[in-house]
């Protein structure tokens, strides 16, 4: 685990218990911040991996109760602030966080992890007691859990490109899920319990919005308002270091926002880009835009060009650092390495913004689709009349969703489903084998796999429910914490804050069309010019089709006649790549 804490390391044991800590300094540079930390009194340990960025509001909290600091750190506000409350500190807390706390006097463990679920804790049960850490590769490198694959994490990660939570890709291993607490007394865990739900903020009804219609001018000001307070108030809390911070700027709207917030607030912040020759010319080619942002802003900007040779030498190095399987992460992997390169410790990221603000098109296609498929659905034998038509599309397009459409059209989870899914249930026992592919389904649950209801209050905001508990909190926060900390490399996401949540989730049906997007852009004083607010989307991505298009590469899924043929999307066949360069050892 040296990359994820280069600064320094520790350990503390007791009765029963071993504590170790890898540092990746950022606040109180003084080695007195170092961990495993014990609390004044000697009563508790902490190992903690994250940061809480209302620590100074806290530490003043807790001085006015008479409590003196040793420090200038958020962990010792942690440990005086569990000293006090005990568990009902986590509403507390505003920050991205994984901890553990042990108790000396009462032998108990208690491990929490932030709403979001930004920062991530794998735990094991053994014969031996109970073992946890921020990587899976930590728990297996200790060797007391066993490499017996999960099958319904590995059905997971071919439906979804990344394992859902609380599987992992190892039968024994968990995460602890987002927004939960757990106890382990005696070597043995009680059930988690769950401390903060993010989806009560799109389930709940609405009666905090401004009386006035967004419609209206005055309506659409004050909403407007409403969100330039709500997001510089989250990116100033963001920018709390004792390190330089730089911020990842694409040709976006969400990075470009919090670079301009930063410069508001005073903050001298470098933007980092990063490029590749195949996109050179083209919409997708992100660089000259990142320009024109650092330029309209004032920035110093970085740009980093990365070519396929550089991605095949890395390959081995993404692959280790990844530790769950994911057919993402890569974009964030070379952008990590590029503010690495400049010396930073901490990147600020846009990640989050599409799933609050609405920015996908799955906002306003998904319901008018669910409302269409439920129509449909409701006709007799409907389903059984779409499958032919269905299947012929399937085979003469190379597309296998177009044969799970009479499945999963009758409901607004099933049509994201087929959105966000890799791979159909139909096709897993091709690539897991028939038993396994049974066994992975009937563990995982739910209808479609690994789903829950929405029950949502609107159409929006389901979408945007399942966006951020599923895509969000399962793919993109899980890629940007493992691609950032491998290159010891600290990434925040002032988007994905349960704060702005709080405030903004009321909103979400306001926000569709664009509406959402467009305020984001205009939150800084000096807002985004137009051409970056209506410039079509393009995502942050890669030339990844060009680069898995050699005869090296594809030796990973030449064996797999659904992978091998022409057109086949580049993110089937590098899941596929992904498996087995995991269970190979690469």
């Amino acid at each position: 685990m040296f990359a994820r804490g280069p600064d320094g390391v520790g350990y503390w044991q007791g009765d029963g218990v071993v504590l170790g800590h890898r540092r990746l300094a950022i606040l109180d540079l003084d080695v007195r911040s170092n961990q495993p930390m014990v609390s004044a009194d000697g009563r508790y340990v902490i190992v903690f991996n994250g940061e809480i960025y209302n620590f100074r509001e806290l530490r003043k909290n807790l001085e006015s109760d008479g409590i003196n600091f040793r420090t200038t750190s958020d962990t010792e506000v942690l440990l005086a602030l569990y000293s006090r409350d005990g568990e009902r500190m986590l509403p507390k807390l505003r920050g991205m966080f994984a901890f553990a706390i042990w108790d000396r006097q009462s032998g108990e463990l208690f491990l929490a992890r932030d709403p979001y679920g930004i920062k991530p804790l794998y735990y094991s049960q053994t014969k031996h007691g109970f073992v946890f850490a921020s990587q899976v590769k930590a728990l297996l490198a200790s060797g007391l859990v066993a490499e017996e694959i999960e099958q319904a994490g590995l059905a997971g990660f071919y439906l979804w490109g990344s394992v859902p939570e609380p599987w992992t890709i190892y039968r024994d291993v968990f995460a602890l899920p987002a927004g939960h607490w757990l106890r382990v007394l005696d070597g043995k865990t009680e059930a988690p319990v769950c401390w903060h739900d993010i989806r009560v903020h799109w389930q709940r009804q609405v009666d905090s919005l401004p009386q006035s219609l967004p419609s209206s001018e005055r309506g659409r000001q004050t909403l407007q308002e409403r969100v330039r307070e709500a997001v510089r108030d989250t990116v100033c809390n963001h920018l709390v270091s004792d390190v330089p911070v730089s911020v990842f700027l694409s040709g976006g709207i969400d990075s470009g926002m919090i670079a301009g917030l930063a410069t508001e607030l005073g903050v001298q912040v470098e933007g980092i880009t990063i490029g590749f020759d195949e996109f050179a010319g083209s919409h997708d080619d992100e660089v000259p835009v990142a320009r024109a942002i650092a330029a309209h802003y004032g920035l110093p900007h970085h740009v980093r060009q990365f070519t396929r040779l550089e991605f095949t030498k890395d390959i081995p190095n993404i692959i280790a650092a990844m530790d769950q399987p994911s057919i993402d992460g890569v974009n964030t992997w070379f952008a990590s390495k590029a503010a690495a390169e400049r010396g930073y410790k901490v990147v600020l990221s846009g990640v989050g913004g599409d799933e609050l603000f609405c920015g996908y098109p799955s906002f306003s296609q998904i319901p008018c689709l669910a409302v269409l498929g439920r129509v449909v659905s409701a006709v007799p034998y409907a389903g059984r009349l779409l499958k032919m038509p269905c299947n012929w599309l399937a085979l003469s397009r190379s597309q296998p969703k177009f044969t799970a459409i009479p499945d999963f059209m009758g409901s607004l989870e099933g049509l994201y489903f087929l959105r966000r899914a890799l791979f159909m249930p139909i096709e897993l026992p091709v690539l897991m084998g028939i038993e396994q592919a049974r066994e992975g389904l009937v563990r995982l649950g739910g209808m479609p796999p690994g789903m829950n209801s929405a029950n949502a209050r609107d159409g929006a905001a389901a979408v945007g429910l399942l966006e951020s508990t599923y895509y969000l909190r399962n793919q993109l926060l899980r890629d940007s914490d493992w691609a950032s900390m491998g290159h010891s490399l600290e990434l925040r996401t002032p988007l994905v804050d349960p704060a702005l949540l709080e405030s903004m989730g009321p909103c979400v049906a306001e926000f569709s069309g664009r509406v959402g997007k467009a305020m984001l852009a205009r939150s800084p004083k000096n807002p985004l010019p137009d051409s970056i607010i209506n410039r079509p989307k393009t995502g942050f991505g890669l030339p990844m089709t060009q680069w898995l298009s050699g005869e090296a590469v594809n030796e990973a899924w030449a064996n797999t006649e659904m992978l091998s043929e022409p057109g086949v999307p580049w993110a089937r066949r590098w899941a596929k790549a992904i498996i087995d360069f995991n269970t190979s050892g690469c």
